[in-house]
């Protein structure tokens, strides 16, 4: 790629893991990494102004070296509105075709995009899916379900006798509507491929969000696959488990990219098992997604941890994967099935006595971290000693966060913007996500006169409570001798508990 000066970056979204994430990485790099004006990005249901995003592309791409877009907010306005949308293949197609300008404009412009394959809930919740998924999501996930195990002659009597039930009780004009827009979005990803071929766009990946064995969405996958594989488009173009990290797995991979760069490494797995666990919301074993994310990234694995730039200690479950609200009460496999206290033990050997840089991938439970390993690397003060750590929302968006900032560490050092992010890491991830969150969920926001999907507001009198139970928490299980962490911002980004907008910055106790 030559230098690396201008970025020009479309967010998935406006929630921070999107749109605040990669541009907080790229600070303290050599990188301007720029992004549109918040206002233009939409929120939740509501579409960004495609219009608008589009001409901010134009105009900052003229003259960046590279551009990282997320091709469901340039076509729909954001990730819910590309299950949400109701146009017409044409139409979509129309906007695709300004993606052409763009390098006809700057031919040494480098463009990674990503784009969702559209999921399907297992759940009948409309918080982020059409109105109608509220009562009608479970049965259409299980249609999909059991309707791919038919056609695969893998249908049980018990199976067939529920999808019958279904079809008797499902409205024909919610499924019509919902398998139109799917088939929409397909048809726009065979548009997608084309450009890759031809070289409008270098690098491609499809993220799979909440994904499942069969189904509607399983199913989509195969159609993607035998395209990928029909246009020999394998090394250009990568499918695999994630979504919300892939703006910072690309901004890695560009920067790798840019300095030529193959970081090659070393993953510890806390448990024999651990790479053949199949994540939740995931739909192979742990280990085939984590060599995609790393692959993605620009990186490769290496064979020894001498070999290795990096080394990352894996927190993998020993058998099956739990929520992080279930640490209340232990399960004899987290106990017995892996042993997180020797993972520490040879970070910190590695660390100390080996001098290579090691990193967390805290993917032990799902949505949250693992309040016994943050002790565990506070007590061998490992924690601000990182080359990254994440452990949010599902295994792979953390396996990307925490890729991604190690490899820009292997380049950077250990910056005052890479302790920063470390200390939000430790502050959402953990604080958040594992123990104050679930006090919410569990009757503190019901007990305020509020439910988890709908609070007071961005920031209102729950946001401030989340802070104050934050900074309770860094007090307790982060700040110590080795850093301290200071909130500077708290805010609802979506208006409910499932996430947290947090700014916070470290600070040392010498």
């Amino acid at each position: 790629m030559g230098k690396l000066g201008k970025i020009a970056f479309v967010p998935l979204d406006e929630r921070p893991c999107n749109y605040e994430f990669p541009y907080l990485l790229a600070q303290g790099t050599e990188i301007e990494l720029v992004r549109p004006p918040i206002e233009m990005m939409g929120l939740k249901k509501r579409p960004g102004d495609t219009h608008k995003l589009w001409s901010w592309l134009e105009e900052q791409a003229a003259d960046a070296d590279g551009a990282i877009i997320a091709l469901d907010t340039l076509l729909y306005g954001g990730i819910i509105p590309s299950r949400l949308h109701s146009m017409e293949h044409s139409q979509v197609a129309e906007r695709l075709q300004k993606l052409r300008s763009l390098k006809e404009r700057n031919p040494n412009l480098k463009i990674f995009a990503f784009q969702l394959i559209m999921r399907c809930p297992q759940y009948s919740i409309a918080d982020e899916e059409p109105d109608y998924y509220a009562d009608w999501g479970r049965e259409i996930f299980r249609q999909g379900y059991i309707g791919h195990k038919r056609e695969l002659g893998i249908a049980s009597a018990e199976d067939l006798e529920e999808l019958e039930e279904i079809g008797r009780r499902l409205p024909s004009e919610i499924m019509d509507d919902y398998m139109l827009r799917r088939s929409v979005n397909i048809d726009v990803i065979q548009d997608v491929l084309g450009w890759v071929t031809e070289g409008w766009i270098d690098f491609m990946i499809f993220p799979q969000d909440d994904s499942a064995p069969f189904g509607h969405t399983a199913k989509d996958q195969q159609r993607v696959r035998a395209m990928i594989s029909e246009l020999d488009l394998e090394l250009k173009t990568y499918m695999y488990p994630g979504a919300d990290e892939a703006g910072c797995t690309l901004l890695a991979r560009m920067i790798n990219d840019g300095k030529g760069r193959i970081p090659l490494v070393y993953p510890r797995m806390a448990a024999v098992q651990g790479p053949f666990v199949t994540p939740l919301y995931e739909d192979r074993f742990f280990y085939e997604s984590l060599k995609y994310q790393i692959l993605a990234a620009g990186g490769l694995i290496a064979a020894s941890a001498e070999e290795a730039d990096l080394v990352l200690l894996v927190n993998t479950p020993g058998e099956t994967m739990m929520e992080a609200d279930s640490q209340e009460h232990p399960f004899l496999s987290y106990d017995v099935y892996r042993n997180i206290i020797e993972l520490v033990e040879y970070g910190n050997y590695t660390l100390v006595h080996k001098g290579k840089p090691v990193a967390v991938a805290d993917v032990g439970y799902a949505n949250g971290a693992d309040r016994k390993l943050v002790k565990l690397l506070k007590q061998k003060e490992m924690l601000f000693e990182l080359a990254g750590y994440a452990g949010w929302n599902t295994s792979s968006n953390s396996l990307g966060t925490v890729i991604a900032q190690s490899m820009l560490y292997l380049h950077y050092g250990r910056t005052a913007q890479h302790l920063d992010f470390l200390s939000l890491r430790y502050a959402e991830d953990l604080c958040y996500c594992s123990v104050v969150r679930m006090g919410l969920n569990q009757g503190e926001v019901e007990a305020m006169g509020f439910s988890k999907f709908e609070l007071d507001g961005r920031r209102g009198e729950v946001s401030r409570l989340v802070k104050q139970q934050i900074a309770e928490e860094l007090d307790k299980r982060i700040n110590g001798p080795q850093g301290q962490v200071e909130i500077t911002d708290c805010y609802m980004p979506w208006n409910r508990t499932f996430e947290v907008g947090l700014s916070v910055r470290y600070h040392s106790s010498t």
